[in-house]
């Protein structure tokens, strides 16, 4: 079900309906793009869609159709979700190759592409020809954030659909009708999510999830000098890392088991072939952990920028904050934080999302910082690693240096500017020791 989405929902029963009469008219397209926020159910929208087409009542939810596609094991149905941070061409001409087949089941062939944003510019051109010029079975059906994610040349061939972030109130009463949780947990859930539907989910039925929040958010109480910054973000850092790898790892041991035991076994047992598919895998599942990573730490921060809007809100004397569970710590920390400070902190937070997903800089010289020698992965890694924590310190900071110097360090690209914090003022921080 889509919470909060009237519109989406009216717009896409016509298109069905119009699809099921055979008539031709401007209600439904081949090509659709569906953007909004993250968590206002994106996807979501795209998959009812598909079950609505392919069901004979037109979207019942009951039958072996609706329930296979939303399962994501209908014959006729592929959902491409990108594991990695980009999608290449090579995958888009495997999903155009496929999108040519005739329906085995139903009266469309249907594409779902995910994060439709990460579509490099190569990949994006090879999908142009397609949804110019699609198969009469074939439907397509984009997801993004938003529009201007997706480029000018895709999106002027598709029908746009516009998602909101849901109410609180809506996500509250999704969670205690589909998850079973007691209202109390489901309104905190609701609360703290920030309209996320997935997110709050995950919370409401995750006692992991809600102890790493805590303990998150408590960094921002624990910072006392421009050490504890760094440390803080070294920290965050591990938290995200440590959550990644903890919902991974179970998937990521089945999946090699299910190849090894495809391919007969590992080493010189192994059926020709089988060492390229497992070197293929482990390289996708690296690269499904780094986005995980990076997914975890982008929520991180969101809750961090709430944390500061909540003291903006206590010193203009509103009450209504999102975490009432730090309510006390809030209200002390709203006492000693000027107001502008606060502000700077909320606006650099999504500024360090986007600068962490995509980088102004970029690994060129062998890093070694300390008499040790690395190889040049461990080096690049350990500088990557290194980047992310000034970025996240920059933030943290905020209560500490002017803005000028945390623009400096948010800009920090070089193993030179590396050397130059360490051997200024923090030195002595974990995160140059990694």
């Amino acid at each position: 079900s889509l919470v909060g989405q009237s519109e989406v929902v009216g717009r896409l029963k016509g298109a069905v309906e119009a699809a099921k009469s055979g008539k031709s008219t401007q209600e439904m397209v081949h090509t659709w793009l569906f953007v909004g926020p993250a968590g206002s159910g994106r996807s979501n929208a795209a998959l009812a869609f598909a079950a609505a087409l392919l069901c004979s009542d037109g979207g019942c939810g009951k039958c072996l159709d609706c329930q296979t596609v939303l399962a994501g094991t209908h014959i006729d149905v592929e959902r491409f979700n990108p594991s990695g941070l980009s999608i290449k061409a090579e995958e888009v001409r495997e999903l155009i190759s496929r999108s040519a087949w005739s329906p085995s089941v139903g009266s469309w062939r249907i594409v779902i592409i995910e994060d439709a944003d990460r579509l490099t510019e190569t990949a994006a051109n090879a999908l142009l020809k397609t949804i110019e010029e699609p198969e009469t079975h074939t439907l397509w059906l984009l997801c993004a954030p938003t529009l201007s994610d997706v480029s000018v040349t895709i999106r002027s061939r598709c029908r746009h659909l516009q998602l909101r972030t849901p109410s609180t109130l809506s996500v509250e009463e999704f969670l205690i009708k589909n998850t079973g949780v007691d209202s109390k947990n489901a309104a905190f859930a609701a609360r703290v999510s920030q309209g996320h539907i997935g997110r709050a989910r995950f919370i409401a039925t995750n006692q992991g999830a809600q102890s790493r929040r805590r303990e998150i958010l408590s960094l921002i109480f624990s910072l006392k000098d421009i050490s504890s910054c760094f440390k803080a973000a070294a920290r965050l850092l591990d938290i995200a890392q440590e959550q990644a790898e903890s919902e991974n790892s179970e998937r990521d041991s089945k999946q090699l088991q299910q190849l090894q035991d495809a391919y007969q076994g590992t080493g010189r047992g192994m059926i020709s072939g089988g060492a390229k598919a497992i070197k293929d895998l482990e390289k996708e599942q690296k690269s499904s952990t780094t986005r995980a990573i990076r997914d975890n730490i982008d929520g991180a921060l969101l809750d961090i920028a709430s944390l500061y809007r909540d003291i903006l809100l206590i010193q203009s004397g509103s009450q209504e904050i999102l975490n009432i569970d730090f309510r006390q710590e809030i209200t002390e920390l709203a006492k000693a934080s000027p107001a502008k400070r606060c502000i700077e902190q909320i606006e650099h937070c999504p500024r360090c999302i986007l600068q962490l997903r995509f980088p102004s800089f970029s690994y060129k010289t062998p890093l070694v910082l300390g008499k040790t020698k690395r190889s040049a992965s461990r080096r690049k890694a350990i500088f990557n690693a290194r980047a992310k924590a000034l970025k996240i310190a920059s933030i943290l900071w905020c209560s500490f240096c002017p803005s000028a110097l945390m623009f400096k360090l948010q800009r920090a690209a070089s193993e030179k500017d590396l050397k130059k914090w360490k051997n200024n003022s923090v030195g002595n921080s974990p995160i140059f020791s990694l």
